[in-house]
């Protein structure tokens, strides 16, 4: 038996603008635009072939939901982005005029930056420390 976390849902104002955004400025892959009736769509995003979960970009569709736009987690971190090259991430993200929350910093864990989506949802890119430190070398 395998199991695997495949789709983490983003709540959404406009699926096209959202689209833009993730695609435009993350440099996500659209993996399928499918519409479902009366503009519904399932419309999934994701940063590569091997990156393990991808996004469902779900329209809000009630008062309720639309409150929750930007906000999912209650102003905490949402979602980890994981990078190999972060100074070169880090860098398209800055470029595309990506919002962050402060400068990147080294955390026990990795390199981190904390960033914000066009929603205001926080993530956080994340180097992990193994990739960028030799073992036994100080990581600060």
């Amino acid at each position: 038996m395998s199991e695997r976390l495949a789709l983490v849902s983003v709540v959404v104002r406009d699926y096209d603008e959202a689209l833009a955004w993730y695609v435009g400025k993350l440099g996500f892959t659209r993996v399928e635009d499918t519409p479902l009736g009366n503009g519904k769509r399932w419309v999934v995003v994701s940063p590569g072939a091997e990156s393990g979960a991808s996004i469902l970009l779900a329209r809000a569709a009630t008062p309720e939901q639309e409150l929750r736009i930007g906000n999912q987690t209650g102003g905490r971190v949402f979602l980890f982005l994981h990078t190999d090259d972060f100074p070169g991430f880090l860098g398209r993200l800055q470029a595309a005029g990506v919002r962050f929350d402060g400068p990147p910093r080294i955390e026990p864990f990795g390199r981190v930056a904390v960033f914000y989506d066009l929603y205001g949802n926080k993530w956080d890119l994340v180097e992990r420390a193994s990739r960028f430190v030799k073992p036994g070398a100080d990581a600060g």
